[in-house]
């Protein structure tokens, strides 16, 4: 069964492939055929629909998010030998650690300078990305509304959408790419600097500016799901209400603050949660273009960084940098859920 659990090569990996794919039709063969059959108790169709269901959430989901809490608070120490040194094993050749329970890990995330860096530098990204990409996206919704190049202009903004997180940040660090001064550069960024008489600038390594230019990065790609979530909730503005400030005296600006705005104020909170849920979770933009150096680093990547790049070591900080960013979450997905609601409710 190695070759199952831990395929190595493409033939057993393939193999595994072709058997998933064959339980998965023999079981949903099975569930179906027990749908027609009158006799089958009730809870034998439940349970064929859920039980598979129920193990993958427990297997996926549930039994790795305990593992994660409960590792957060085991602390990983060099073992030292009587001369002070740390010891070695022998059989891998790296140092030898023991395992203790504690909230050491918790508290050298709140109290060492470099991860509090990484919890201030997560906290501008949540506070700029959702606001500044909602408003972005609103303000365009509202300028293209019923124009005659909608289509186009809103097909514009949303193909940053379509591009993954890798991509674009490839795309933006060519934008932001250094070439020093009197050097042709290939950045379009540097480029208009020269052309307007200035010397090239680091967008990338000068800090604390260059988190602000990654930031350009996630505004540029949620301004198209703002703006297309925010433009349908326009349209959905009942006439009768638009109508009824026009003749109220209310155009232009106040019609848009007096009336717009608090109408599609549940879509609006809606966009800005969704945003923030994915600005916590923002990670390829900072790996991809700095690595999460030049204090660049945000929670998810520092979890990747100290997981599986520390070692044994790194794993319990790790884990501590999950759970808090799972606790952080929490809340935002609640409350997300709850002004979906309202939206559908006020449909």
């Amino acid at each position: 069964m190695d070759w199952f659990l831990k395929p190595e090569s493409v033939t057993d990996k393939l193999l595994v492939m072709v058997v998933a794919i064959l339980l998965f039709v023999v079981v949903l063969g099975a569930i179906l055929w027990l749908i027609d059959r009158p006799k089958v108790p009730l809870w034998v169709i439940v349970a064929g629909f859920l039980g598979p269901v129920t193990i993958a959430l427990v297997v996926g989901l549930f039994y790795p998010a305990a593992l994660t809490a409960w590792r957060s608070f085991q602390v990983s120490s060099v073992v030292l030998g009587d001369n002070g040194k740390p010891i070695i094993d022998r059989a891998t050749g790296q140092r030898s650690t023991e395992l203790s329970f504690s909230l050491d890990n918790y508290k050298e995330v709140f109290t060492d300078p470099n991860f509090q860096k990484v919890l201030i530098n997560t906290a501008i990204w949540v506070i700029f990305v959702p606001i500044v990409a909602t408003l972005f996206g609103l303000v365009y919704a509202v300028i293209v509304d019923r124009t005659r190049f909608e289509k186009a202009a809103k097909a514009l903004i949303f193909l940053p959408m379509a591009i993954s997180m890798v991509g674009a940040s490839i795309i933006w660090k060519f934008v932001y790419e250094y070439r020093q001064a009197g050097v042709p550069q290939i950045g379009l960024a540097n480029q208009i600097l020269v052309w307007i008489g200035l010397d090239p600038y680091q967008f990338l390594i000068t800090e604390p500016w260059n988190t602000f230019f990654l930031i350009v990065v996630m505004i540029w790609i949620q301004a198209g799901f703002a703006m297309t979530l925010l433009s349908a909730a326009i349209k959905a503005v009942p006439d009768d209400i638009i109508e009824a400030a026009q003749l109220d005296g209310a155009t232009g600006w106040k019609q848009f603050t007096k009336v717009t705005v608090p109408t599609i104020r549940p879509a609006i909170v809606v966009v800005l949660t969704t945003i923030a849920m994915a600005t916590l979770k923002a990670f390829d933009i900072v790996r991809t273009m700095t690595g999460g150096n030049f204090g660049t680093s945000v929670v998810a990547n520092e979890f990747y960084t100290q997981s599986f790049r520390q070692g044994e070591e790194g794993k319990g900080l790790g884990a501590a940098l999950a759970v808090i960013l799972f606790i952080i979450i929490i809340p935002v997905i609640a409350y997300n859920v709850r002004q979906m609601r309202l939206v559908e409710e006020t449909r």
